[in-house]
This record gives C-alpha cells, structure tokens and sequence, in this order.
C-alpha cells in the first residue's frame, strides 16, 4: 500500500519560538484558571525552600543553640506552613486537570471545525490517519504540554532562583560556585534539546504514516484478505513502524545520555561544596545548619535541570505535535465565499458550462474548453470511461472544485457569486458507494434535514422505496446502521442514501453511479425511487444501467474531457456511432435472453443490464 504521495511539510531542527507562543495562546480564554494554577505553584515552589531554611535555623537556633522556645516556635511554623502546601498542591492539580481537559478539548474543537471547512481536494490527498492523529493523539500530548509540561517549567525556575536567593543570605561565596555551574548546565541541556526535537519530529511524522496504514489495513480486511495480501501487507507495515522505532530508540537514547551528563556534573558540584563549606566551618564563615542547607538547596536546583530529560522529552514531542496540528490549522480552504457572495433563494433556471478548463494536475488536464448548456427540468445521463471526466463534471457543477479558466452559469448568474451553503444545500448527491454514520435508520435519513420531524422521514423513505425493507426490521426505524452501515447490504444503504436525498428537497440531482453496484431486483426499487425524486428536478446522472439511461432527456457521451456523441437513446443509436457500439456489443445478447427476462421482470435483461463505459 502506497502512502497516497502524500507530502508532508518538513519542519527545521531549529527550535521554534512560535510555536510554543502559539501553545501559550491556548491559554488565553482560560486566564482565571490559568492565574489560580500558576500562583499555587509558585507557593508550593517557594514552601520547599522555607522549609530547608526553617531546618537551617532549627539546626543552628534550636538544637545547636539549645534553645527549647525556640525549637517550637520553629517546629509549629513549618507545621502551619505544611498545611499551606498542601491546600496549594491540591489547588494546583485540580486546576491543572481542569485546564489541560479545557485546552484538549479547545484544540479538537478547533482542528474539527477546521476539517469542516477544508476543500475536498484537502481530503483528496491528505491520508485519514494523518488527520485522525492531528485530532486525536497530538492535542492530547499538547494539552499535556500546556498543564503539566508548564507545572514543570515554572517549578524548575522558581525552585532555581528561590535557592540561589537563600544561598545568597547563607554565603555569598558558596552561592557563586554554584552559579558558575548553571551556565554549563543549560548548555548541555541545550545541546540535548535540539537532538531530542529532531529525533521526535520525525516520530510523529512518522506516526502518521503507521495511522494511515493502520486505518487503510482495517477499512480494506476484506479485500486483502481475499487477494491473499496479508505477507506483503506485514513487510510494508513492519518497514514503517522500524522506521518509527528508530527515530523513538534515538530519541530515548538522548534522553537517557542527558540525565547521567548532568549528574556527573552535579557530583563535581557537590563536592566542591562540602570541600569549600567544610573549610569554612572550619575558619566561622558559616554554621553546620548553613551547610546542610546549601546542599539541600543545591538538591533543588539539580534535581530540575535533571529532571529536564523527561520534561525536554516531552516538550519536544509535544511541539513535534504542535507543528503538525497548527500546520493543519494554517491550511487555507481553497473554494471560499467570494467577499460579496450572495444566496440567490433558488438554483432555478438553465446551467450552462461556458470554456471550462479544469486540472488535478497542472500537466494532465481533465476537461479543455468544455461547453455545456442543460434545461432547467432536464436530465442529462453522463456515459464514457473511468477518468473521461464524467464525475469531474459534477464535482465543478456542486462547487466541490471550481474551473481553472471559463465559467459555469446557472440562471445566467455566475456561480461564483453564490456562496457555497446556497449551491450545495441545494444539489441533492446520491454516491455509487453511499455512506451512512453510527446510528440508527432514522438518524441517518434525518441527516439530510436535521430539523425533519418523524413523519417526513418516513414519507421520505417510502417516496425512495426504503420503508418496506425498514419495517421489516425487528426495530424499524430505529435499526443501527452499523459504522458505515456495515450492518446493512449495499442495496439498503443505497436506498436509505436516496431517502435521505429526498428528505433534503434538493432543487438539483446529482445520481453518481448510485445502482452499479447492487442486484437487479434492489436496482427496481431504487429506479422507482429516483424516477420520483427526478420529476421537475434538474439531473445529472453518471449511470452504467441502461434502464436509467434510456430514460434521460439527453445522454452525453464523454471522452477525454469532451462531449463526442450527445442526444436521446434513440439518435444514439441511429448515429451508430461511440454509444451505438457500447449497445450493440453488451446488450444484444441479453436482449434475447427469455429466461433472463422472465426473472428481472416484464422489462426484461436490457432494462437490467450493466453498461461498462469501456473504450471500444
């Protein structure tokens, strides 16, 4: 399985400054919360080193200087102030629980609604595993980032600089050892940082590539189990999730190097302190509590910049994240409302294709000059081969694309001048592949008008030849689908599609292929169904059936982007040209075929048989 050439954006080893700023920007609809979280903190981080400097003075106040009152009055204040910490350390977790599930479910918002908004080419050629862990898995580990990763960085910065303060009042000269260590500290924290964050990098990117597979393995079992793929599926799989190894192994082996590194150096740090301060006990500059106390404070400085391993780890994965979801975000829609857009009120009245130039590729163009003119009320069936540009035609007519050059009119109004929620609420699609969501059969008919009431969407389903089939079931209306509809034939799903067609009241009918791929005797009833649905409607058809071909008003027969044969069944077949030898070759036979034709019915084979829009 291919990955789709799906281009990734490539993101700089440089750490970006940006986007932690944009991360921070998360927090702005939530500054109560963020403000009380932030303030706990910082008092539980200040309480660590009041506590040390308390057990400084009831080394050297009480118990050296055997002082009794002292002692206690010592004892009870770091009691109180325990009970301080405590209150605060409950206040900080609970808001940081509440603010990361706050920022979780702001960016998921954010990203889907966002999804909603894209072009379908976006989709076209972007892999679903790609999106999903936008969505899912990178704001999860961003909201991480914003709650606990922030918990991580303020502690570590408060609990340096409140130590270096205290040490200072103890002994100056002690306190510029230590400070001398912390540039070389942040160095080699730097130096990792960087190596970190392109190793996570490419994890996630790679990530998206294992989803994507994943996602496709699932949605495909049946196919690749049936060609046997299974083995050659297993390589490609293993040869992605090696690669996400590698990057993940590298990345951990960083992680893992940085912590010893850094307490190697810690080591030398505290050595030097006790060589130094044992001294200076020794000549008065400084009590035995002082000394305790500096390498306490020295434990909290060490113990945050040791600490930055996971914290680096976890912050480059998640800006690895970060970088990929607000690169989603940054996408731009490429079909938007003209700035004076307008809703017409209706999409009455003749379409016409006037020069109309469109490509998928700059290099390969799919329709050249294409001109088109359809009667309001009229329906055009749409026949050539696969990538003639039958369904490009359509897709440009519900402004799922727009023309490279040339202009598409409908009721001598540019198309353009509409905004897209007046065309496309107005075009009614029945796919040849229908899709249904979770839920139940009236769910899924209500889609179409989610404001319906009970009633129309049985008369929906009965004007589309669904409702015997419903009622059959032991729940009725309120039958599961399944995801995607699995619990249902296609033949069903097709018709539960069309019913949810009708419910919408569409003005246009585009009908994409939508009996190619199910029985004759199911084909019957959703016949019946789109003959009702077409009536006064004007209709696109892209049809392999004979039986919904001989019925369009006109039939345009397509190839390489161009109209060659174009007028009723029965001038097609006098022309004896493209459309004639499609007939003559695939359905002579069956025409004749009597036992065919006593069991798909009184319109026999011919009205039955599938037309394959193969070049001649």
């Amino acid at each position: 399985m291919s990955d789709f050439n799906f281009e990734e954006e490539e993101f700089t080893s440089q750490f970006n400054g940006g986007t932690l700023l944009r991360i921070g920007k998360q927090l702005k609809a939530h500054k109560r919360l963020t403000i009380t979280f932030l303030i706990a903190v910082a008092i539980v981080s200040l309480m660590e080193s009041v506590f040390t400097y308390i057990g400084r003075m009831i080394i050297d106040q009480g118990i050296l200087g055997r002082n009794p009152t002292r002692l206690v009055e010592l004892v009870v204040t770091y009691g109180a102030l325990i009970v301080v910490q405590v209150v605060c350390v409950f206040i900080f977790i609970y808001c940081a629980g509440i603010l990361g599930e706050h920022i979780r479910y702001g960016l998921r918002k954010q990203l889907f609604s966002h999804l909603q908004k894209l072009s379908l080419s976006y989709y076209d050629r972007t892999p679903v595993g790609w999106m999903m862990s936008r969505v899912m898995s990178d704001s999860e580990r961003i909201a991480d980032l914003v709650t606990w990763g922030l918990l991580d960085t303020v502690w570590a910065i408060l609990n340096i600089a409140t130590a270096l303060f205290f040490m200072a009042t103890i002994n100056w000269q002690l306190t510029l050892i230590v400070a001398l260590i912390v540039p070389v500290l942040l160095y080699i924290a730097a130096w990792f940082k960087q190596r970190i964050l392109m190793e996570y990098r490419e994890s996630r990117k790679t990530n998206s590539l294992v989803t994507a597979s994943y996602n496709e393995t699932l949605n495909g079992a049946r196919v690749i189990q049936s060609l046997g793929r299974q083995d050659e599926n297993l390589r490609e799989f293993r040869e992605k999730t090696a690669r996400l190894y590698r990057s993940n192994y590298k990345a951990a082996w960083f992680s893992a190097l940085f912590l010893p590194s850094v307490q190697l150096i810690a080591a030398f740090a505290v050595g030097g302190i006790a060589l130094y301060g044992g001294w200076q006990y020794t000549a008065g500059g400084i009590s035995l509590g002082g000394i305790q106390a500096f390498i306490t404070y020295i434990t909290f400085m060490i113990w945050p910049i040791q600490d930055m391993a996971r914290v680096y780890a976890s912050m480059q994965h998640a800006i690895a994240s970060a970088e990929r979801s607000f690169s989603l975000l940054d996408t731009k829609p490429e079909i938007v409302n003209r700035k004076d857009a307008v809703d017409p009120g209706t999409l009455s009245g003749d379409i016409h294709f006037d020069n109309v130039t469109f490509y998928y590729d700059e290099n390969k163009p799919v329709l050249t000059d294409f001109n088109l003119t359809v009667k309001s009320g009229e329906m055009i069936a749409l026949v050539g081969a696969t990538g003639s540009g039958k369904s490009t035609i359509v897709n440009l007519l519900c402004r799922f694309y727009e023309p490279k050059r040339g202009a598409i009119t409908i009721g001598g109004r540019d198309y353009l001048s509409f905004t897209l929620d007046a065309i496309q609420s107005r075009i009614g699609v029945v796919l040849q592949t229908p899709h249904l969501f979770s839920g139940t059969i009236r769910e899924n008919i209500r889609y179409g008008r989610l404001n319906a009431t009970d009633a129309a969407v049985v008369e929906a389903a009965k004007v589309a030849g669904a409702d015997e089939f419903i009622m059959a079931l032991d729940k009725g209306y309120d039958a599961e689908v399944g995801e995607g509809g699995i619990l249902l034939s296609v033949g069903q799903k097709q018709l539960i599609s069309l019913a949810r067609a009708v419910l919408s009241e569409p003005e246009l009918l585009v009908m994409d292929e939508a009996t190619s791929s199910i029985d004759t005797l199911t084909e019957a009833l959703i016949q019946r169904g789109m003959e009702r649905l077409m009536q006064e409607r004007t209709s696109f058809v892209i049809a392999h059936r004979l039986s919904t071909i001989k019925r369009a008003d006109r039939i345009l027969v397509i190839d390489a982007g161009r109209i060659i044969e174009n007028g009723t069944h029965a001038e097609l077949l006098r022309l004896g040209g493209h459309y004639y030898d499609l007939y003559t070759k695939q359905f002579r036979r069956e025409m004749f075929e009597d036992a065919e034709q006593d069991f798909f019915g009184a319109d026999g084979v011919a009205e039955n048989a599938t037309l394959e829009t193969t070049p001649a």
